[in-house]
């Protein structure tokens, strides 16, 4: 999966800071007390909401050209680039135990030379998904 883009609006916060809206994603509202991790929780607000989505075969939401959006005075507008991949990298590290067959000539050559399978499925995996 390609990076993607939403557009999001920062807000002022009265208390200091900024809170997040997404206007295609209207569910999907965060905070951060700077500028720096206003953005890292708009990408982590955007992940949770897109893979939602995701986990309930919901089609995520079309994106909205930025320039159609007039932000309300005390926010402005910040397109953030959102990655799934390595979203679910970062979240989703928990191992999934998986059984499979090989033949037995490839196995005692793997064995032989000492070889990570479960390293080697993942790189191969990987390298699948993003081709």
């Amino acid at each position: 999966m390609k990076k993607l883009f939403y557009p999001a609006l920062f807000h002022k916060a009265e208390e200091g800071g900024f809170w997040i809206s997404f206007p295609d994603i209207p569910e999907c509202l965060t905070q951060g007390e700077d500028m720096e991790q206003a953005y890292e929780m708009a990408v982590d607000a955007l992940g949770l909401a897109l893979t939602c989505r995701e986990k309930e075969q919901q089609p995520f939401p079309d994106v909205s050209d930025p320039t159609m959006i007039t932000p309300e005075p005390d926010s402005f507008l910040v397109v953030i680039e959102f990655d799934m991949l390595a979203y679910k990298k970062r979240t989703g590290s928990r191992a999934v135990k998986k059984t499979l067959s090989i033949p037995e000539w490839l196995n005692e050559a793997a064995v032989a030379m000492d070889l990570n399978f479960s390293q080697i499925l993942q790189e191969a995996l990987i390298a699948k998904i993003q081709s």
